[in-house]
């Protein structure tokens, strides 16, 4: 269905190509997983399967891709509509109509499908990603799950042979990404559809998996059966890391097979002293922010329902829940930017520990008291260049007749990922970049409360992990750093206290190790294959089998 021959991709001005002398070959009906850090060429795999590469992305591209017998040098991606179908990381950039019925029906008005089929895809595909409720909705009203779940939708209506999915479930909670998950394999397996998917979560997608392609750099392409592929590869999800840690053979991809291997390794466990994720506190915490009674609402349907929460400083919290729960409106009423309907917000502002309400200040002032990025980091992103940035920033935080004491935007970013040229556009960051961007703008207001709207969406395993050393260092300043997420295993790594939401409430606020263990849904991989065992992470495991190192 799919065939790369020798195919090298080089974009102008690059020294090295992207993609260099790859053959592959996937089948009619295969799921075809995608993975590899960012930046090795992930996306530009994908677009070479619909023409976006080399068309729309510029570049030269060698050797040969046919998909269906059309070669995609001599059909451009209009030309391929009807047999490939593409959903990308951002759904807004893809959405051309208003409501969700609409954009499920468009790509199928391009097409020229009759009426009555349109009417009988468009139902089915309500009910096979559960947006039957949501038919008459405006799209900028959707959360970004219910949005990822519109845009997958309205490429399914047209029944491609192939289906491109570029990090489907990256905005997506545990329970929604599932559902997508089911609804795309039943595609492959009930319709024969082929899809190539690129994510990285892998915790989520690697049990679905026909065929592993792994991109290790340099332009080369490794494909294989799963087990085979990440028995050595440089990211696997913790499934995988736990069998490797305990010597399973096979390796498992599913927490069912490593439940089926995990009895002997449970029994190693017992007794010993578990090694803490994270480091106690060595002193009481300062409440740095209060918050009694938020209330926040749209056209009169309550998003936020009274919630009461204290932030203290030099913790790390981790606000979960589905999409819609209105994690993002609280944090929004929390820095003060947003509605809030009811309710009152009390950040400490100063050495000497008076208090002020941020909604009550001009921008620049609440800056300085609570920092957020929202979960597009590109929105606070609008100069040509990372310098115009950085000098805004500073600008921005200089107080009037103050000396500034602090360190600049450029000094921030330099400590939070180093090496970023002054002259490069803020787009043409890697995701990981563009974060760290917009966390130095932030922080050069030197604000006590910080909070990021879904921070790891975009990010592989290796920048987690350095976006965990970012909060760990935020917090050893003696900041409240909350984190909205829906990745589990970052949580479980990341967080000293889990606050979860449902329907505008808090229904669960607790140390991380108390409640993401309590939730099947919550719970990170390691600590269902362990269960009753309190782990949380492979490296907690690996410490303990190694002699009681540190996790």
């Amino acid at each position: 269905m799919i065939v790369f021959e020798q195919v090298s991709v080089v974009y102008d001005g690059a020294t090295e190509p992207v993609l260099q002398g790859v053959d592959l070959t996937v089948e009619e009906g295969e799921l075809a997983l995608v993975v590899g850090h960012t930046g090795v060429g992930k996306s530009t795999l994908l677009g070479a399967v619909n023409g976006l590469v080399p068309h729309f992305t510029g570049g030269t591209l060698y050797g040969r891709v046919t998909v269906d017998g059309r070669d995609t040098a001599a059909h451009p991606p209009r030309e391929l509509a009807d047999v490939v179908g593409v959903v990308g990381q951002d759904p807004l950039d893809g959405f051309v109509t208003d409501t969700v019925e609409e954009e499920l029906a468009y790509a199928m008005e391009q097409l020229a499908v009759a009426p009555a089929v349109m009417r009988k895809r468009v139902e089915e595909t309500l009910d096979l990603l559960g947006l039957a409720d949501l038919r008459h909705r405006a799209l900028y009203e959707l959360s970004g799950g219910q949005q990822q779940r519109v845009a997958i939708g309205s490429v399914l209506t047209a029944h491609p042979r192939v289906l491109v999915l570029d990090e489907p479930t990256s905005a997506l909670d545990p329970t929604a990404a599932e559902e997508v998950l089911s609804a795309v394999t039943r595609l492959v397996h009930d319709l024969g559809v082929t899809v190539l998917l690129a994510e990285h979560r892998l915790e989520r997608v690697v049990q679905y998996a026909d065929r592993v392609i792994h991109l290790p750099g340099g332009g080369r392409v490794e494909s294989g059966v799963p087990a085979e592929v990440f028995r050595t590869s440089a990211i696997a999800p913790p499934v995988v890391e736990l069998g490797r840690a305990a010597g399973w053979e096979p390796l498992p991809l599913s927490i069912r097979d490593a439940r089926r291997s995990a009895a002997p390794l449970r029994e190693r466990l017992r007794g010993a002293e578990v090694p803490a994720v994270r480091p106690p506190a060595e002193r009481p915490r300062p409440v740095l922010l209060t918050a009694r009674g938020v209330s926040v609402a749209y056209q009169g349907v309550p998003a936020v329902r009274e919630v009461g929460l204290e932030l203290r400083g030099g913790e790390v919290t981790a606000l979960m829940g589905r999409n819609g729960s209105g994690k993002s409106s609280l944090l929004w009423a929390l820095q003060g930017s947003g509605p809030r309907r009811a309710g009152r917000v009390r950040v400490v502002a100063g050495a000497e520990g008076g208090t002020a309400d941020p909604r009550e200040l001009p921008a620049a002032g609440a800056r300085r008291l609570v920092g957020l990025v929202p979960q597009t980091p590109t929105d606070l992103l609008y100069r040509e260049s990372v310098k115009e940035e950085l000098e805004q920033a500073d600008a921005d935080a200089a107080v009037p007749g103050a000396e500034s004491g602090g360190p600049s935007a450029r000094e921030i970013l330099d400590r939070l990922a180093p090496g970023i040229p002054d002259a490069i556009h803020p787009r043409d960051l890697s995701e990981g970049q563009k974060l760290a961007l917009v966390l130095a703008v932030q922080l050069s207001a030197a604000p006590g409360v910080l909070l990021l709207d879904e921070p790891t969406r975009g990010l592989d395993y290796t920048a987690k992990a350095q976006l965990i050393g970012i909060v760990d260092a935020l917090a050893a300043e003696g900041r409240a750093v909350v984190v909205s997420t829906h990745d589990v295993e970052f949580a479980a790594r990341a967080a000293d206290r889990v606050v979860v939401m449902a329907e505008g409430d808090i229904v669960a606020d607790g140390p991380t190790s108390e409640v993401i263990t309590a939730s099947p849904v919550f719970a990170p991989q390691v600590a269902k294959v362990l269960a009753p065992l309190p782990y949380l992470t492979t490296g907690q495991v690996s410490a303990v089998l190694d002699g009681g190192g540190s996790a």
